[in-house]
Order: structure tokens, then C-alpha cells, then sequence
């Protein structure tokens, strides 16, 4: 049978500890990146002239990278403490400890490499596309557009590409880790 609990105020405040608070940043962690990648994303695009989508994402990328950082170093660092296995036998990835925090690793430097490489080169890249449209009055993908149009194009279209392979596998590694922890638990030990 099950326990009944009631709530007070005391039960209430012990609901603040690691584990509780591991679970929320996984699933704040887990909600922004799926709705960044799958669902926010393609609303504005669908919906937005194309430099506005371009502006949008400028400024709102660095805000979801630096978010998805920190999130993922502290929840590396909360699995890493409460997991100690993970520092003896870092080269066995085979042991579920080991791989969650390859998992968690690499939401940190995807993102990292997101927000620090690859997304300043792909703003700066598609900023001067915009203003090479307006200096030649074409769309970048107009017939007749200049070879410094079709460089840019070619630059911006492989930067978009590992920025979004990166994304995805940021994506990928959390519902690995959400899978692993709804099944096997997450383990957090109290850090108080």
C-alpha cells in the first residue's frame, strides 16, 4: 500500500535539494531544447520575413547557449559528485555513469561551441549577405546574384549546417540522459 504524505511547510522546503533540483534543471534544460529546436524555430521562420527570422535568432541564440551551458555544467557537475565512478573510470564509457556524463559533456560543448565559434561566424556571415543584397538590390538567391553572393551563400548554408548538427546533438544527448534517469534514477546525492 502506499504511504500517504501530507504536506507542510517543513515537507514543502525539503522538496529544495539536489535531486529536486537536478530533475527541474533537466527538464528546463530538456523543454528549451526541444522547443528551440523542433517547435520555436520553424513557428518564426514560417512566419517572419527572412531577415527578421535572421535578426530573432541572433539575438535570442546567445541567451538559449549560455542558458543550455550552464544548465549542462551544473548538471555534469551535480552527476559527476554524486556519481564518483564517472573520474576513476572516465575511459569506460560502457558503464551508464560513464556514459551519462558523456552525454551531459557533450550538451556542454556543443553549445559551447555553438554559442562562442560557430554562431557569431554564422551572424557575421549572414549580416553581410543582408547588406550584399541591398548593395546589389537581389535576394541572395535570385538568378544573376555575384560570385561574392554565391561564396557567402555556400558559407552560410555549412555554418547553418554544423550549427544545427550541433544543436541536434545537444538534443540527442539529453533524451539519451532523460531516457537513462527515468528508468534507472538519477542518483543525485545532497550536496547540503
Amino acid at each position: 500500500m502506499a504511504k500517504v504524505s501530507t504536506l507542510s511547510w517543513s515537507s514543502f522546503l525539503a522538496l529544495f535539494n539536489a535531486q529536486g533540483l537536478y530533475q527541474v534543471g533537466y527538464a528546463w534544460l530538456f523543454g528549451m531544447t526541444l522547443w528551440v529546436t523542433f517547435i520555436g524555430g520553424t513557428i518564426a521562420f514560417k512566419t517572419l520575413p527572412r531577415q527578421q527570422f535572421g535578426t530573432l535568432q541572433h539575438r535570442t541564440f546567445p541567451i538559449y547557449f549560455v542558458i543550455s551551458i550552464a544548465l549542462s555544467s551544473g548538471l555534469l557537475g551535480l552527476w559527476t559528485y554524486s556519481h564518483p565512478r564517472v573520474l576513476t573510470h572516465y575511459l569506460s564509457p560502457s558503464e551508464g555513469d560513464v556514459a551519462q556524463a558523456y552525454a551531459l559533456a557533450a550538451v556542454v560543448l556543443s553549445q559551447a561551441a555553438n554559442h562562442f565559434v560557430i554562431g557569431p561566424l554564422t551572424s557575421k556571415t549572414m549580416f553581410m549577405r543582408h547588406r550584399l543584397e541591398k548593395e546589389e538590390g537581389k535576394a541572395y538567391n535570385e538568378p544573376g546574384v555575384s560570385d561574392q553572393m554565391k561564396a557567402l551563400n555556400k558559407t552560410f548554408s555549412q555554418l547553418h549546417g554544423i550549427s544545427s548538427l550541433a544543436n541536434l546533438t545537444a538534443f540527442l544527448a539529453l533524451l539519451f540522459h532523460g531516457l537513462w534517469i527515468g528508468n534507472a534514477g538519477a542518483g543525485i546525492k545532497g550536496i547540503f
